[in-house]
């Protein structure tokens, strides 16, 4: 699985933040993608112990075993993320951790981990971000959540400092969803913790009927499409 190399919040340069940056790639592959593997106990809303990641036999990028970390440096890997992609809780003492979203693992539901949306006037703007190489495949089959449990939708534009994930900066084609048509057709729609909006759609799919508009980014130009 790809992950971001850029996620700190500093320079990076030095070795503590190599460390902490590396742990936090680490926490977001096993988070969203390798619970079920790793035989963790995850939780429907996505939550596992802390104490429980810091005892898996695993080694980050930066080669240092995840035994060596603390729970103080979990803290800080979940701090220094700059899309905020995990959310802390703690419960009865017990200090928990999740991926905000993003996830392959089924042990997940949406319900659980998402709060619904159930009017488009929660949803200024609801946009997916993708290449100009994927529009014919999209345009013929609509979006396909592919692997992942939704598909997923920026809650601002690629250059808005609302943006925190959701969507890649260097996307050069935005598909808009028609909200309100989606939910009145009932399909469900949810937003994570760090603003993704998300949608499992029908049968994994958002049919093109329910795209608004498509445009080039960043000129904005419209690009014509039949529904």
């Amino acid at each position: 699985m790809r992950e971001d190399r850029n996620r700190g919040g500093g320079s990076g340069g030095d070795a503590e933040s190599e460390r902490i940056d590396a742990l936090g790639r680490l926490l977001t592959r096993i988070l969203r993608h390798m619970a079920s593997e790793l035989n963790l106990d995850m939780r429907s809303d996505g939550y596992v112990r802390v104490r429980d990641l810091l005892k898996l036999n695993m080694t980050t990028y930066a080669k240092v075993p995840l035994r060596s970390h603390t729970v103080e440096e979990i803290k800080k890997a979940v701090k220094r993320d700059n899309k905020q992609r995990f959310s802390l809780s703690e419960e009865d003492g017990e200090l928990l951790i999740r991926a905000n979203q993003g996830h392959t693992v089924k042990t997940v539901t949406s319900e659980s981990l998402l709060k619904p949306i159930l009017s488009a006037d929660e949803v200024q703007v609801c946009v997916h971000g993708t290449y100009k190489r994927n529009l014919e495949s999209i345009l013929q089959s609509g979006l396909k959540r592919m692997t992942r449990l939704h598909v997923h939708f920026s809650s601002a534009l690629p250059t808005d400092e609302k943006v925190i994930s959701g969507m890649r900066k260097d996307v050069n084609i935005l598909i808009y969803l028609d909200v309100r048509k989606a939910l009145q057709d009932g399909m469900q729609l949810y937003i994570s913790d760090n603003k993704v909006i998300l949608t499992e759609g029908f049968d994994g799919i958002v049919p093109v009927k329910y795209f608004e508009k498509i445009e080039t980014w960043p000129r904005r130009e419209l690009v014509p499409f039949e529904r």
